[in-house]
């Protein structure tokens, strides 16, 4: 058998029976690598190679950056932003059937670029929006669903760390550009989310809220400002070139510490939990990263990616099939794994088939960051899901039936992205980052 062959055999069976054995992610991606690896070259020569992977795959001050970025959301996390950016949501949508439902939506997409996780954003607005929804005789399930749908969008909206992941793993992709790329997908999402939530609540009669004075809106609005302007800090220093994505994430923790503090709700006594979260969180995505150093270098010395490109090319060089098939791989992939092994794992292996048929790398980062946010939504090891309906106290299987309604409008909006790629580079080719 063809060597090549034999390590991609190997590489991916391994690697999925260590998965189904409940090998933890990392560990699986690490003991896969080194199994085809021995198919390819001497034992002495992986032991040597392999460490050096390891280790020169966490060494990135990009990196950094991912670091900084959890920590702020930490901070941001318990520093009492939440209810904040509630009430400035219902500004927007306060005066639509099922408004909480919206606000919901809105609340998520705004404290998920803060915090940068889709898990914080669906406990942190969960927790606040559900006991309101069950008040106004909103059904749990469908309160639960919409926040599991939404959760997502702010991965999308940066400042995200999915972006920072992709960036480094596709050899050097503009964070700047994917960046200001996903502005408009994450809000195209979350307005998807809402015109469905719209259709499901007039149907049922969910309440509109009672409407706000010109002097409340203008309070509201005050008071979520500094919070806020996280993003045009952050966002904008990095577009005119201030500081770098690691620089400007270092500014996102001193921002969010001085907010903190401003806002008094985090006391001295939180900072070693809110430390002990970072480290953890940290821990765990590096050592995801000099894993997956390891597999790219097993797959690179036995061409694999050009293998699975060949086969894909083989099937058919029509890049509307080709995209429609490294969605269907990539919905796929995103039902059973997390989003950060996703990308290392898979980025490698799709990114020269997008290149090669003339899709843009930021384009392709976008693509790939929006079927992975559907992937968190859904069972059985979706993130968002178990969080989301943790957090409403419903089970999986009662939120499933409302949440496959909220998927019709997450697909139409992942393949309205991926067949009309201005959507994705229209923000960047006019700042002039592409």
């Amino acid at each position: 058998m063809d060597p090549s062959l034999l390590a991609t055999i190997v590489l991916f069976g391994s690697f999925v029976v260590l998965l189904l054995i409940g090998v933890p992610i990392s560990i699986g991606i690490g003991l896969a690598s080194l199994l085809a690896a021995l198919t390819l070259v001497p034992l002495d020569m992986i032991t040597f190679t392999a460490t050096q992977k390891l280790f020169s795959g966490i060494n990135s001050f990009t990196l950094l950056a991912i670091i900084f970025f959890m920590l702020s959301g930490s901070i941001m996390n318990n520093g009492g932003i939440a209810l904040r950016l509630i009430n400035l949501a219902k500004l927007f949508v306060g005066r639509m059937p099922g408004s909480l439902a919206h606000t919901n939506v809105v609340g998520n997409m705004l404290f998920g670029s803060i915090s940068g996780s889709a898990v914080a954003s669906a406990a942190a607005i969960g927790s606040v929006m559900n006991p309101l929804q069950k008040k106004e005789k909103y059904d749990p399930a469908f309160s639960a669903a919409v926040n599991i749908a939404s959760a997502p969008a702010g991965l999308l909206i940066p400042p995200t760390t999915a972006f920072i992941v992709y960036s480094l793993v596709s050899g050097g992709t503009s964070i700047s550009a994917l960046f200001m790329a996903g502005y408009l997908p994450g809000i195209l999402l979350g307005l998807s989310i809402i015109m469905m939530a719209y259709f499901i609540a007039k149907k049922e009669k969910y309440p509109v809220a009672n409407k706000v004075t010109f002097k409340q809106a203008i309070r509201v609005v005050l008071d979520a400002l500094p919070s806020l302007s996280l993003i045009v800090v952050v966002i904008g220093g990095i577009v005119m070139g201030i500081f770098t994505a690691t620089e400007g994430a270092a500014v996102a923790v001193l921002y969010s510490a001085i907010l903190a503090a401003f806002y008094r709700q985090i006391k001295l006594s939180d900072i070693p939990a809110i430390l002990k979260e970072t480290i953890v969180m940290t821990g765990i995505v590096l050592f995801l990263v000099g894993a997956s150093s390891i597999m790219s270098w097993v797959m690179a010395y036995g061409s694999i990616p050009q293998q699975i490109t060949d086969l894909l090319l083989s099937v058919s060089e029509n890049p509307i099939i080709l995209l429609l098939l490294m969605n269907v791989i990539l919905l796929a992939v995103g039902i059973f794994m997390d989003i950060t092994p996703a990308i290392l794992i898979f980025t490698p292996i799709l990114l020269p088939i997008a290149t090669n048929i003339g899709i843009d790398p930021v384009h392709f980062g976008v693509i790939l960051i929006l079927n992975l946010c559907i992937g968190i939504t859904t069972p059985p090891v979706g993130s968002a899901l178990f969080v989301g309906s943790s957090i409403a106290n419903v089970p999986i299987e009662s939120v499933t039936k409302p949440l496959f309604k909220l998927y019709i409008p997450m697909v139409i909006t992942l393949l309205l992205v991926t067949y009309f790629e201005w959507i994705s580079l229209l923000i960047p080719r006019l700042l002039g980052l592409m």
